[in-house]
């Protein structure tokens, strides 16, 4: 194989892996923390639901103060919910209104998840090609084992 095309398939190999392994790792772990969010608002949503059918007036629980450190706690109103809405906000909900919230965030959160799945597919199709482009390269038939080296 003369130099040209050692030196192209090593151009190749670097953007993969330099470039499209970095991307499609970072895509990947972008969508776990989407998918942690959507976990948290069904969670919240099934808890408020609970609450309105249960018609729940008071509450005592446990709440986490950091370091698995626990402390009791009694909420004398459960009417009303606060819930945390990013940057550090939280606004005060009436049961109604949270689950109302609580939907439309978890239509953006599964939206983000469709984009962050097609980003995902993108790559990899991205990394099947460059993978193809170093087959021709080589000269070696289409259905060989260097794509599985490379995921």
């Amino acid at each position: 194989m003369d130099s040209y095309r050692q030196e192209k398939v090593q151009k190749f190999e670097e953007f993969v892996d330099r470039r499209l392994k970095p991307d499609l790792t970072r895509a990947i772990a972008e969508r776990d923390k989407v998918f942690e969010q959507q976990k948290i608002f069904s969670d919240l949503r099934k808890n408020v639901e609970n609450l309105e059918k249960n018609s729940v007036t008071s509450l005592r629980t446990l709440v986490n103060l950091g370091s698995e450190v626990y402390m009791q706690a009694d909420v004398p109103d459960t009417q009303h919910i606060f819930v945390d809405i990013g940057l550090g906000f939280h606004v005060e909900f009436t049961w109604s209104e949270a689950l109302k919230f609580i939907s439309q965030r978890e239509d953006k959160i599964a939206r983000q998840i469709d984009e962050y799945t097609r980003l995902i597919a993108s790559i990899k199709a991205q990394i099947k090609l460059v993978c193809e482009g170093i087959c021709e390269l080589l000269q070696l038939p289409a259905e060989t084992s260097v794509q599985e080296a490379i995921f």
